[in-house]
């Protein structure tokens, strides 16, 4: 990383621990997970209670690798991942709710033993020019031994590089926000890979590696090949991405989800819900009514034409890094409902 890239990272972590969040439209998990109506239809994946007694607290700080006296006091945005009967808990932490400069904490939670914070320095964190204003949104999957995490980077381009970046398209973006791609073989030490979408599809801005996950956390393939379904960003074109391994990548444009206007407008995909031996495949998805106010949605597709959507469903789990099965239920984790000043992550369980 270049001396400038560290006077910027030490400049986005004082201006982002000195804001004042606000209440991003009442985003609140207990309400998304439970918020289904009456008889959701079988495919429906949800709804979920909250589980007391598996909440994870953060009670001692990271140490900082960068030296600019970085402080984490919120986390959110998790991914979940069993490991040997241990349930792996990567998630994302900011200076305060919703800001730039983020890293990627880790816990580990064994029945009967509760939780260790395995976090010293974080155990991901900027170290690249393109990850200045922060590192967050962890998803891992595991897949021929190996884990595999998707999660974003967030930087500043400026001048000539930024036009190249952003080429024809009319995008304003303030911040580019890209997908990275790190590897580990232990869920510890992790090497980082560069981007997964170019710059010339992700145009600066791309959400989502959203790719189909069973309960085990292990990809599914469809058709022969692994999918990738990114909703947010590439100057507001849907794409699919495809690959045989996990990590190189070929992008297509393509419409897989739609809603009609009296819903609103999708903000983000959350996660892909399917499982080895099932037709069925459920995209939870995250969306703007026509008032501002912030949802979950569920959409359901038969596996073999995973770009149709076959019907639509108020509530979701909202699991940014996908669902994971513990005891048998599909398992929720998220931050948001934590109350001012602490660092909690709260788990719910699927009802059914």
């Amino acid at each position: 990383m270049q001396k400038k890239s560290r006077t910027i990272m030490k400049e986005v972590y004082d201006y982002a621990k000195n804001i004042t969040p606000g209440d991003y439209g009442g985003i609140s998990e207990t309400k998304f997970c439970r918020d289904y109506g009456e008889n959701p239809a079988p495919w429906r994946v949800g709804p979920f209670q909250i589980l007391p007694d598996m909440t994870f607290a953060k009670e001692r700080p990271f140490e900082d690798p960068t030296g600019i006296g970085w402080e984490s006091h919120f986390i959110f945005n998790p991914s979940l991942i069993v490991k040997d009967d241990q349930l792996y808990l990567f998630y994302r932490a900011a200076p305060q709710k919703e800001s730039l400069s983020s890293r990627i904490g880790l816990a580990v939670y064994q029945e009967g033993k509760g939780w260790e914070d395995l976090s010293g320095p974080p155990i991901l964190y900027p170290t690249e020019d393109g990850e200045t204003h922060g590192v967050e949104d962890p998803k891992v999957y595991f897949w021929n031994g190996r884990y595999y995490m998707f999660y974003q980077s967030v930087w500043q381009p400026e001048g000539e590089e930024r036009q190249r970046i952003l080429g024809d398209t009319p995008e304003n973006w303030e911040v580019s926000c890209v997908t990275r791609l790190a590897v580990s073989n232990d869920l510890l030490h992790w090497e980082k890979k560069g981007l997964v979408l170019p710059y010339e599809i992700s145009r600066g801005w791309c959400k989502g590696a959203v790719i189909p996950r069973d309960g085990n956390g292990c990809p599914v393939k469809i058709h022969g090949k692994f999918l990738m379904f990114v909703s947010e960003g590439c100057a507001g074109r849907q794409q699919v991405g495809y690959s045989e391994d996990m990590e190189h990548w070929e992008f297509r444009e393509q419409n897989y989800l739609s809603l009609p206007q009296e819903m609103g407008e999708i903000c983000e995909v959350a996660c892909c819900i399917t499982e080895q031996d099932s037709p069925d495949m459920v995209l939870d998805f995250f969306y703007r009514d026509n008032d501002g106010v912030f949802h979950a949605g569920q959409a359901h597709y038969q596996k073999d034409a995973p770009f149709q959507q076959l019907e639509l469903g108020q509530g979701g789990c909202l699991a940014w890094g996908g669902l994971t099965r513990w005891k048998g239920k599909y398992l929720v984790a998220q931050g948001w409902d934590a109350p001012k000043g602490e660092q909690r992550i709260y788990f719910y369980q699927e009802e059914k």
